[in-house]
């Protein structure tokens, strides 16, 4: 019966654990203005694509509005990431063309309602926190290659021709032939500019909301000059009330299940990564994937009664948001409310922005979402993640995302299988108590404390590690013993490597002992070994480790003790003054 009510609360606070709190508007008070300005900003890149993921899915200009509109408000506030910016996505519309042409509008309707219930459902189980388990050369390869699909996606829009419905590769071919037979340089110039003034402007100055300045002058610059570039056109300008006639329909549920599945997985799929990706351009944000996915349930729950379309989260839309400078859900939610606002009251003034200025502010997004110092540290690292990373990579490009991160963690799987297989002994050691003597032990109790890390350190044990080691309070000094690691890849690099970033932002020093050569070299390429060893923290035996942490305690506190002791000289000093 015990055991009962312990479940019962378990399932309890979990599911409370969903619903927004406090903290995930801390960042309002303190950065409302550069997240209004970022969702401003991500409006204005939102409001074509939204438009043309939904003509592209077959379902209309207009769905493809209404969805950004209130899934990205619903996600925004619900999901469990605070820079995700959701709506429709090129992926989701491509899955939902041939489900639109054989089961109509109210189908798709249909799917999207049963899809969210499944992704509420794997909210509540804790699926989410299966996401950690995609490598970082997997989220590496995908976030350039899905960079090189956006900018290759542009191209048509950046040459001033409509956007090619064949292969990506194939389209950009296309338009690349035809664009040499008779060519437009207006667009190219208005793309090219725009470009130009973002990479320019991000490198002189990170707070100026540089693609909204450049889309202004160059919709300026197009109207005064009276350019022949094609601009987005006239918008629809009113939210429909909410209507549920397509319900009447629900006897077709049956044969939709396999087409929710993939709905479901494939919006999982995306958001995750998507958050993933934005926690990962910045230094403080972390999302929650069970939240996230709650959040996205939710929203593709509800948007269909507004005659939109399945949702999800939005990688360029989210890197649009990030690099324009948001801080919190106060971004996302503003990009939601402005496009309600274009649409209802702005759409003769938006009608104006031209296409290619758009396009050129995607293409300089995708330029920026590249890291390649990752990239170049990835493919220092070890053959197996470097292979894991341009395989994804090319299979983003070259197929979709759902092939392109199976492909990768399955490769990146088989890998750690092979080198776990290689590495894994059992090997009896005696356990020496005389290592420290009592008034070593008492300063280790108060001030220090030692890890022995043993076994593989790669990405499926990495982010356990990471939150067991910064569980650790109340002391000033971490000994890493290091000898035992039988593996470590670089996901586990870079997870030990965040790990000695915050001790020592929280003014914890960090010491490694017995660090083979063979695990060094993805924490060199990472930059991690460098200041350890200037600052004398790296030692081949953890019992020299640990002699140098005692004899910086003691520095520590003779020189807190000096400056005591000085302090009370001045206060008497004061004090005998007449």
């Amino acid at each position: 019966m015990t055991t009962t009510r312990e479940t019962t609360a378990t399932k309890r606070r979990r599911f409370r654990q969903l619903f927004p709190e406090r903290s995930d508007f801390a960042h309002v008070r303190r950065h409302w203005h550069t997240d209004l300005l970022a969702g401003l900003t991500v409006a204005v890149v939102a409001l074509p694509l939204a438009l043309g993921f939904g003509i592209a899915s077959g379902l209309g200009a207009f769905a493809g509005l209404i969805t950004s509109i209130i899934a990205g408000v619903l996600a925004a506030l619900l999901g469990g990431s605070n820079l995700q910016v959701s709506g429709p996505t090129g992926t989701m519309a491509v899955v939902l063309v041939p489900l639109a042409a054989t089961h109509s509008h109210t189908g798709v309707m249909l799917v999207g309602i049963m899809a969210g219930v499944m992704l509420i459902a794997l909210a509540v189980g804790g699926a989410g926190r299966y996401a950690r388990y995609v490598p970082v050369p997997v989220v590496e390869g995908f976030t350039a290659g899905v960079a090189i699909v956006i900018a290759v996606q542009q191209l048509p829009p950046s040459l001033g021709l409509p956007t090619q419905n064949a292969h990506l590769l194939t389209g950009a071919w296309e338009s690349l032939r035809t664009f040499a037979a008779a060519p437009d340089w207006a667009p190219v110039a208005v793309a090219g500019g725009v470009v130009a003034a973002i990479l320019l402007g991000s490198r002189l100055h990170s707070q100026i909301p540089t693609p909204l300045l450049a889309v202004v002058a160059a919709t300026a610059a197009v109207w005064f000059a009276e350019l022949d570039v094609a601009v987005i056109g006239s918008l629809p300008r009113t939210i429909p009330a909410p209507e549920a006639g397509f319900l009447d329909f629900a006897s077709e549920a049956p044969e939709l299940v396999a087409a929710a599945i993939a709905i479901c997985a494939l919006c999982a799929l995306e958001s995750l990564l998507s958050a993933t990706v934005a926690d990962n351009m910045t230094v403080d944000q972390h999302h929650n994937p069970d939240r996230e996915l709650f959040g996205q349930g939710v929203a593709n729950l509800v948007t269909p009664f507004f005659g939109g379309m399945p949702s999800s989260g939005a990688l360029a839309r989210t890197a649009v948001n990030v690099r324009s400078g948001a801080a919190g859900r106060l971004a996302s939610l503003t990009h939601a409310l402005v496009l309600a606002l274009m649409m209802l009251a702005l759409a003769p003034l938006v009608a104006h922005v031209p296409l290619a200025a758009l396009a050129g502010v995607l293409i300089a997004t995708s330029i920026r979402m590249i890291e390649v110092g990752s990239m170049l540290a990835l493919a220092r690292s070890t053959r197996a993640d470097a292979a894991v990373m341009w395989l994804t990579l090319a299979a983003t490009v070259l197929f979709n995302l759902v092939w392109a991160v199976a492909v990768g963690i399955a490769l990146a799987g088989l890998l750690a299988l092979g080198r776990i297989s290689r590495s894994v002994s059992v090997e009896e050691e005696p356990i020496d108590h005389g290592d420290h003597h009592d008034e070593e032990a008492a300063l280790l109790h108060e001030h220090i404390v030692a890890y022995r890390l043993e076994g593989p350190l790669f990405f499926a044990a990495a982010h356990r590690f990471l939150l067991q080691l910064l569980d650790v309070a109340d002391v000033r000094v971490v000994v890493l013993r290091m000898s035992r690691v039988s593996t470590m890849d670089a996901s586990g690099a870079m997870v030990l490597a965040d790990a000695v970033k915050r001790l020592e932002h929280r003014g914890i020093a960090v010491y490694l002992s017995g660090l083979e050569p063979v695990h060094a070299k993805p924490l060199e390429a990472l930059g991690v070994l460098e200041p350890l060893w200037q600052q004398g923290r790296l030692f081949e035996h953890t019992s020299e480790a640990i002699a140098a942490a005692r004899r910086r305690l003691k520095a520590d506190g003779l020189l807190e003790q000096l400056e005591a002791e000085a302090g009370g000289l001045r206060g008497e000093a004061e004090a005998e003054r007449p």
